[in-house]
């Protein structure tokens, strides 16, 4: 008699695979893991570019106030005193011998604002000393300078501290300048702006020119 036997297939462990199920869990656990640390990622990103943004910001705001409230400093008489605009003469360079013949004032620059300085040196110091005018040169102070709503680059106080309304009728009532400077952020995550407001006392003013 014959005898029947049953014919057992073993698998071998390199035969062995995933099911559809398994693929389609181990699939979107994978794209769960890939979706959050993208997110976690790219916050970090850029939270780390609107930092470095706002410290850069900050950083020329700063520097530009400084820099120039060192030449408003040295004022000796003002020419023209309007809210985006002035003219005065003062020691340019702290090595300077004779005052330059400077102007701040705020000009469209390819589109936007930018903050600039015209520096004419002179022979002398006024009244016997005349401007250079060959060797005048422009400086830009901010290149996207932003300007505040309701607010002017350039305040004028008197011997009290009080604003002096514009226009003013005679400038030797000016005893003090107020530096507003301002600069705008732009990240993929926001808008903002950071300013800066620094107040000057005219200590080397003279009147007599």
């Amino acid at each position: 008699m014959w005898s029947t036997r049953k014919a057992v297939i073993n698998r071998s462990p390199m035969q062995s695979g995933f099911t559809i199920v398994e693929l389609s869990i181990a699939l979107l656990v994978s794209g769960i893991l890939a979706t959050v640390i993208y997110t976690i990622f790219n916050t970090s990103f850029f939270n780390y570019l609107g930092l470095q943004q706002e410290s850069y910001a900050f950083d020329t705001i700063n520097k530009s106030s400084q820099r120039i409230a060192n030449v408003f400093r040295g004022i000796t008489d003002i020419t023209v005193a309007e809210d985006q605009d002035i003219t005065f003469y003062s020691y340019f360079s702290p090595n300077d011998q004779y005052v330059s013949f400077v102007r701040y004032y705020v000009a469209d620059n390819n589109g936007s604002p930018s903050l600039f300085a015209e520096v004419t040196p002179m022979t002398a110091n006024p009244p016997t000393g005349t401007a250079i005018n060959e060797q005048m040169q422009t400086y830009t102070i901010i290149k996207d300078f932003y300007e505040e709503p309701d607010t002017t680059t350039f305040e004028y106080l008197d011997s009290a501290g009080q604003l002096l309304a514009q226009p003013i009728s005679d400038l030797h009532v000016i005893k003090g300048i107020r530096i507003n400077l301002a600069i705008e952020i732009n990240t993929p995550k926001y808008s903002d702006t950071r300013t800066n407001s620094l107040t000057v006392s005219l200590r080397n003013r003279k009147t007599n020119l």
